[in-house]
């Protein structure tokens, strides 16, 4: 389906704006989908066994507090989101491999890049609810995401 957030943001006015922190990566430009969230420190272990499981075209959205020491996100971690039928990854933290994850056919939305790669130590919290940019995104919300932004909603969005 084709929308844009600009569109979408006039027609829905209840769809609320994330703050302009994020920027588009990920080979899909503009995505949508119900969220599946992740709180996590800087550890992508959880990212990792999310991103492996089916996906059913959701959307991870993984809160690490904005941490810029590590990235949560690289290249074989997004194509096994791809291969699983993950529609997209929007980070509160940054990503690496960006070069290979601007080709795959995954949105990912992040604060930056960041070349280190995390340790596995096994700690975060699926289906915490958590906030940032201005927004508070729980489990089973909507995020429609492109170039000009992400918005999020509480219940689905449908395109005529």
């Amino acid at each position: 389906m084709v929308f844009t957030t600009p569109d979408l943001s006039d027609d829905y006015p209840e769809a609320k704006a994330l703050s302009p922190i994020l920027t588009n990566f990920g080979g899909r430009k503009s995505f949508f989908g119900p969220i599946e969230t992740l709180q996590c420190p800087d550890d992508n272990s959880f990212v990792k066994k999310l991103l492996n499981s089916k996906g059913d075209g959701k959307i991870l959205v993984v809160d690490a507090g904005g941490i810029n020491t590590v990235a949560l996100l690289g290249d074989m971690i997004a194509e096994a989101g791809v291969k699983n039928n993950w529609s997209g990854v929007i980070i509160n933290g940054y990503i690496r491999d960006v070069d290979i994850i601007n080709t795959l056919d995954i949105g990912v939305q992040a604060l930056g890049t960041m070349p280190v790669r995390s340790d596995k130590k096994n700690q975060g919290t699926i289906g915490a609810v958590i906030a940032f940019g201005g927004l508070t995104f729980e489990s089973g919300n909507f995020i429609y995401a492109d170039n000009n932004g992400l918005l999020l909603s509480k219940t689905e969005i449908t395109f005529s």
